[in-house]
Formats: structure tokens, C-alpha cells, sequence
């Protein structure tokens, strides 16, 4: 019998509900527990904090929320345990874990993976005139954090010198799942498929609830939100792996949830390149082997590229948000003078302190679809949120637009309610960079041992790409029907740029989907999330082994998940902006999925 190693996924990042680790320990028979902890964001707020007077350079949920409590659990079960919730201070966490596993009266062994941070190499890396890999901008000013993502072999050490748990700093996310999967199954560097297959196991696991319904397209289908069960892959040393959860819990386990995480944030799916392998997830396929159990096979891999990537925290000043309910006729119209009348009158009150101007600003009405664009459907909202969002060099600046943005209440439009929020926050840029990967030292520490892990050696190669063909099926008669009737979408940010997935429902429509949904025809969908209006660039991708589409939008973020002033900065919902994009289909099959189009 094949032997399974199962793995539990207890986080998404490291403020994650408490829900998930003793539903997996009630579970019973896990081999791992992973917690993916860290983001962009996460890693800005940490490197603002280690500037402090009392740094903290982790976050204390591993100890206080996730991990801490259950230790005895643990312990009992045999579970081992890898997390990437070190931060800026692996080793810090490693000796508060063994501390609270000493006062515990258990014995078990920590060890910590670090060389990631290179913050003391900042001044080095910015001589070297590294450019942004996305956007080619220059190397920032006032760095808050500096780290390369390592891979998973250090972990696969780790485990291997004895180390019941694992806590890294920044890493591949889904490296820890795979560094597991290495150890157990002795898979070596060259062994790129299986590097391949286990680093999709991570990336399907690693964003905890993901998998299993969270943020599903047919979200009406997943039962018991408050108890939705949390992942566990059963993997196999071929590098399968089935995604299922625990018996009893809510949510879902389908081809759709799986196909949907499957591409979340993965821009080119034959190239999805970490830092151990180049991976080709474009023929993979997903089979259902019973409830709540989908099998997932052939990922395909080449050896990694001679880099790692690098990301860059910087403080990009200041920004100030506020949200004023305006009720009334109008109420949009009235929002939207109101915006740009505070935002003049503070630009006036600037230049009297004898302040700099705003480096940016954004007057958003929530309540008229403006995430929509020109497809919005509501118009003459009677009752919306005015979301004024200015951004400063200084504090001081903030400061004072903070302040006056409150003032419209009784200076201008009728309806202005009570200031809902203000909120004056730093704000953060990203920078990402590529580092040859020789100049990285991964390190491992257990107890009073220390040692490096080679990165080994990587190589550029070209992927395979497969065709999109964008031909229209012969066919008359076609109806034209949205396109969440004909499949499921899901999107993510990475940068300035996000992605979105198209699955379609059935095989034999992806076809018609191809034919409607070019580059130049999505670009224009989201022409309205640029300053000036034009189609985003857009990359098309076909994945035919689940039959989608997988579409990379660029420059359309406003800066990101840390800098976009928008609604939807993180891109969670970009794909539902386009679920009614008209796809033209044959009168049979706009009768099954959309029949109110022929009455």
C-alpha cells in the first residue's frame, strides 16, 4: 500500500481564525501542521515595528493563538509542525517556542531557517542598480524590510537533523509544504516533477480555507460558513495529492474550489516558478475520488532558474482615509463634489503651513458599483459611503486633512452624516527584485547548532506553452449568456498587477468562452481601473488540463495591495467584475445554463 503523508493547512497568514487547529487535531491522524503567516503587508508592518522602541519582528499568534495552546496536543499526536511565522526573527521565535515548550514540561526540538533577511545588505543591493522586475523602477529610499524567498530544502534539513518544529522567516510559501514532502519522501534537487507536484500541494494548501469553499464563485453551494473545515492533503510520494478536510466540518471540497486555487495569483500557469523548481501546472488535472475528496496529478517540472526573488518594504509617506455616509437624492452626485471640494480646500489649507501638495489622491462613491466602471448597473443611489483617500510626505499633512475631511458635515452637502472613520496610517511601497541565488546563505539553526544549506544550482529554461485557441466554434443561432453561468472565476493581486482565472463548467464550453474572451476584449472590460481610462495590458494563458483561461491584468492595481486606494486593492474581486461578460453560445446551451435569455 502506498504510503500518505498528511498535511493539515491551520493558516492562510498569521491573523487567521482560531477555528482551524483543533478542528484538524480533532481530526486525528496528521503528520503535519503548516501555517503560512506571512504577505507584503505583514512583512512592511513588521519591518516598521522592528524601528521602534520595543521591536517586535514577529507575530504573536504562533505562540498565543495557533500553536501555543496546543502544544500538548501536538506533542501527543506526533505532529510535526512548519511555519514561515519567524518574520524578521526565525530564531527569536524558535527560543520563545522552546521557552513555552520548556515550561510546558515537554520535550520537543525547534529549529529555525534563516538568511532570508538582507537588510544589512541594502546599501550593496542599491549600488548594484537592481530594477523592479515588474515595473523597472529604480531601488527605493528608506527600506523598511529586505528578503529573498528561500525554498524548501533548508526545511527538508531541518526535519531530517530531528527538529519537530519548524519556524522560518520569508520563504516560498508553498515550501512548506514541500519541505516536508522532501524529507519524507527523499525527493532530491533534481527530481523536478515531484518538486513540481509538491510544490502544488502547497500552493493549494497553504491558503488554509481557500481550497475548501472560502471565496468559492458558487459561494450559495457551500454549506456551514461558520464551521468551514479547514484543508488536509493526502500526498503520496508520486507527488499526487488528494485535498479534502475534516469529516463533519462545513464547507466544500470540488473540482471548482480546487480549480479556483489552483490559479489564484499564478500569472504564467506553465511557468509558475519558486525557488526550488520551474513548474508547469497547465496540464494538471483534478479528479473526484468522493465527498469532499478531489485528486490532483500532473504537474510537470524543470530545474529552478539561477535567481531568487527578492522583496522590499519602503515607507512611502503618509495616507489618510475617511468614509462620511451621504444620505438624499443625488446622494452619488453630491458624494462626488463634496470628495473633490475637501480635497481643494485641503490643498488650500496646505499651502498656507506652507505644506507640499497631496502625492496622491482618490474620491471613491461606495453604493454606485464604482468598482463596475462603465458596467455598472446602479445609478441615482439614494444612500452611499463617500471614501476620500490623500496621501502626504508628511505626517503633518495627513494630520490635516485628516481633520477637515470631517468638516463636510456641515459645510456642504445636505445628507452628510457622522464621519463613520478616519484613519491616518504610514504607508508602505513594494519593490521586488531577482538575486542570484549563490549570493543567498540559507541557514539552519537547532539549539546550540548552526549551518548553511546550499542553494544549488539553477539554469534558465523556456516553457512549453500550450495554445489558446481563439477560434469561434462553427455554430448559428447563438445566444449571448454571462459568463458565471458558463463558468467559475477567481482572482488575486501580485504587485500592481493581479490575475484572473476562468474555469469553465463543463469542458466543451471553454470553446466558446476562448472565442468571446480575448486579451484585447478583457483589457478593455477593466479599462476603467487605469488613471486614464485605456485597456490594461492583458496576458492570456490557456490551462487545459482544467480547462481555463487564466488572464494577467497589469498596472491596474494602483499600487497594490499596500498602495491602491481603490475598493478591491488586494483584487479579491476582480473576477466577480467580470462574471457578466456576454459569451455568444449555441440556443442549446444558453437553454440549460441561462433560459430566461430565450423567454
Amino acid at each position: 500500500m502506498d504510503r500518505v503523508v498528511r498535511i493539515g493547512g491551520g493558516s492562510a497568514y498569521f491573523a487567521d481564525s482560531a477555528l482551524g487547529v483543533p478542528q484538524l487535531l480533532a481530526a486525528g491522524g496528521l503528520d503535519y501542521l503548516i501555517f503560512d503567516y506571512l504577505a507584503e503587508a505583514s512583512m512592511g508592518m513588521f519591518g516598521r515595528a522592528r524601528r521602534s522602541p520595543t521591536p517586535t519582528c514577529y507575530p504573536p499568534d504562533f505562540l498565543n493563538v495557533h500553536v501555543g495552546p496546543y502544544l500538548h496536543q501536538i506533542a501527543d499526536q506526533k505532529i510535526r509542525i512548519v511555519a514561515n511565522a519567524g518574520a524578521l526573527d526565525p530564531i527569536g521565535l524558535a527560543r520563545a517556542v522552546e521557552a513555552r515548550i520548556a515550561a510546558e514540561g515537554l520535550s520537543l526540538t525547534v529549529a529555525a531557517v534563516s538568511g532570508d533577511d538582507l537588510i544589512d545588505r541594502v546599501r550593496d543591493l542599491r549600488a548594484a542598480r537592481h530594477r523592479d522586475m515588474f515595473t523597472g523602477a529604480s531601488f527605493p529610499d528608506d527600506v523598511l524590510t529586505c528578503n529573498a524567498y528561500l525554498g524548501a530544502f533548508p526545511i527538508a534539513e531541518a526535519l531530517a537533523a530531528g527538529a519537530d518544529i519548524v519556524i522560518t522567516g520569508r520563504v516560498v510559501d508553498s515550501a512548506i509544504v514541500l519541505g516536508p514532502l522532501i524529507h519524507e519522501f527523499g525527493w532530491g534537487r533534481d527530481d523536478h516533477d515531484l518538486l513540481a507536484a509538491g510544490t502544488l500541494a502547497g500552493h493549494l494548501l497553504e491558503c488554509s480555507t481557500q481550497v475548501t469553499g472560502g471565496t468559492f464563485t458558487d459561494w450559495e453551494a457551500v454549506e456551514d460558513w461558520e464551521g468551514i473545515g479547514f484543508p488536509i492533503g493526502e500526498v503520496r510520494a508520486d507527488g499526487s495529492v488528494v485535498i479534502t478536510k475534516p469529516a463533519g466540518t462545513g464547507g466544500l471540497v470540488s473540482v471548482g474550489t480546487v480549480a479556483e486555487q489552483l490559479l489564484y495569483e499564478v500569472s504564467d500557469p506553465a511557468d509558475y516558478i519558486v525557488a526550488d523548481v520551474s513548474c508547469d501546472f497547465s496540464d494538471v488535472r483534478l479528479v473526484p475520488d468522493g465527498a469532499d475528496r478531489v485528486r490532483v496529478s500532473g504537474a510537470k517540472g524543470r530545474p529552478p532558474t539561477p535567481f531568487l526573488k527578492a522583496s522590499v518594504t519602503y515607507d512611502k509617506g503618509w495616507r489618510t482615509v475617511g468614509l462620511t455616509p451621504i444620505v438624499g437624492e443625488q446622494a452619488g452626485a453630491k458624494a462626488r463634489r463634496q470628495g473633490a471640494a475637501l480635497l481643494a480646500r485641503a490643498r488650500s489649507l496646505l499651502r498656507g503651513a506652507n505644506l507640499p501638495d497631496f502625492t496622491a489622491t482618490s474620491v471613491v462613491v461606495i453604493g454606485e458599483e464604482a468598482s463596475f466602471g462603465a458596467h455598472a448597473r446602479v445609478r441615482d443611489a439614494r444612500e452611499v459611503i463617500l471614501k476620500i483617500t490623500a496621501d502626504h510626505p508628511m505626517v503633518e499633512g495627513a494630520g490635516l486633512f485628516a481633520r477637515e475631511q470631517a468638516s463636510g458635515i456641515s459645510t456642504m452637502s445636505v445628507g452628510t452624516g457622522v464621519n463613520l472613520a478616519t484613519n491616518v496610517q504610514p504607508l508602505t511601497g513594494i519593490f521586488a527584485f531577482l538575486i542570484p541565488r549563490g549570493a543567498v546563505d540559507a541557514r539552519v539553526t537547532m539549539g546550540d547548532r548552526s549551518w548553511s544549506v546550499a542553494a544549488g544550482e539553477g539554469t534558465e529554461t523556456d516553457p512549453a506553452q500550450p495554445a489558446v485557441d481563439s477560434a469561434a466554434p462553427d455554430g448559428t443561432d447563438l445566444i449571448a449568456v454571462d459568463l458565471i453561468r458558463l463558468a467559475w472565476g477567481r482572482s488575486g493581486d501580485k504587485g500592481d498587477l493581479f490575475n484572473v482565472a476562468i474555469i469553465a463548467r463543463e469542458p466543451s464550453w471553454l470553446p466558446w468562452i476562448a472565442a468571446a474572451m480575448g486579451a484585447a476584449q478583457v483589457g478593455d472590460w477593466y479599462r476603467h481601473l487605469t488613471p486614464e481610462g485605456q485597456p490594461p495590458k492583458v496576458d492570456r494563458y490557456a490551462v487545459p488540463g482544467i480547462s481555463a483561461l487564466n488572464f494577467v491584468v497589469r498596472d491596474a492595481l494602483g499600487g497594490g495591495i499596500l498602495a491602491g486606494a481603490g475598493l478591491d486593492p488586494a483584487a479579491k474581486g476582480m473576477a466577480q467584475l467580470i462574471m457578466r461578460f456576454p459569451i455568444p453560445v449555441p440556443r442549446q446551451i444558453a437553454a440549460t445554463v441561462q433560459p430566461e435569455v430565450l423567454a
